[in-house]
């Protein structure tokens, strides 16, 4: 069995059409690919890729940069885990609250849960935004040059899947997590073996380009997941084979 962890936008969701529909007949024709989509977005912006016939159904969801866990069929929280997150969550009316006086922050208008989501600008008080969230007991995530989340203590991509990997009892050998931005190197950082896909943010290739588990692909979104598949051997060791229109 194979568990491929893989982010969305500009990853599973990304480059060409060919190499789209190559790696999701792939993982349509194995059912021994167990497919997790770890992304940024609420399970509400998820809900209609999964009624797109294209795109493989998940095994299960981690949104909103970690803070949900769902079943990729039921759409039911996987507990324990997603009731321990919301324990340390100290609410989004507490958190705008605190963070709604800070120079260029702006709130998204984005479905979202146990998090909140704003764009920030060069105008930005940082070191503000820091220490209000230090204050909240909270983490921040930043990404892709304008994107700022406001997470529970200690909850991100990467712990929300380590714990649902312990969970399910996966081996770590039979794990690849796949991503090209800032909010996934909590993925990379799991330790598990990963692909930085072509047209990655650069600041995620800097932050992961001396790290030996992790392949850093030339080919953009599913391109760059088909090659790491066969760049790091998972086409033989899962007996794995594409097919051709």
């Amino acid at each position: 069995m194979l568990v491929l962890a893989t982010d969305l936008d500009g990853t599973f969701l990304g480059g060409s059409d060919e190499d789209r529909q190559q790696l999701y007949r792939l993982i349509q024709e194995h059912p021994s690919i167990r497919l997790v989509f770890v992304t940024g977005r609420g399970v509400d912006s998820v809900v209609s890729l999964l009624n797109d016939p294209r795109i493989p159904t998940p095994d299960f969801i981690i949104g909103d940069v970690g803070a949900t866990v769902v079943d990729g069929l039921t759409l039911e929280p996987v507990q324990p885990l997603q009731a321990e997150i919301e324990q340390l969550w100290p609410g989004s009316l507490v958190v705008g609250n605190k963070l709604k006086d800070i120079p260029g922050l702006q709130l998204q208008r984005v479905p979202m849960n146990r998090r909140s989501s704003y764009f920030y600008s060069d105008h930005t008080d940082m070191e503000q935004l820091q220490l209000s969230a230090d204050a909240l007991g909270c983490d921040v995530v930043v990404s892709a040059g304008k994107y700022i989340d406001v997470l529970p203590p200690g909850i991100n991509k990467g712990s929300t899947f380590r714990k649902l990997v312990k969970l399910l009892g996966v081996k770590e050998d039979d794990i690849l997590v796949a991503g090209d931005t800032l909010n996934d190197l909590s993925l990379f950082r799991t330790g598990y073996k990963g692909v930085v896909v072509g047209e990655a943010e650069p600041a995620l290739i800097e932050a992961t380009v001396d790290q030996e588990h992790i392949y850093h692909a030339a080919s953009a979104g599913c391109g760059g997941i088909l090659e790491a598949f066969k760049s790091l051997g998972i086409f033989t060791k899962y007996d794995l084979a594409l097919t051709w229109n």
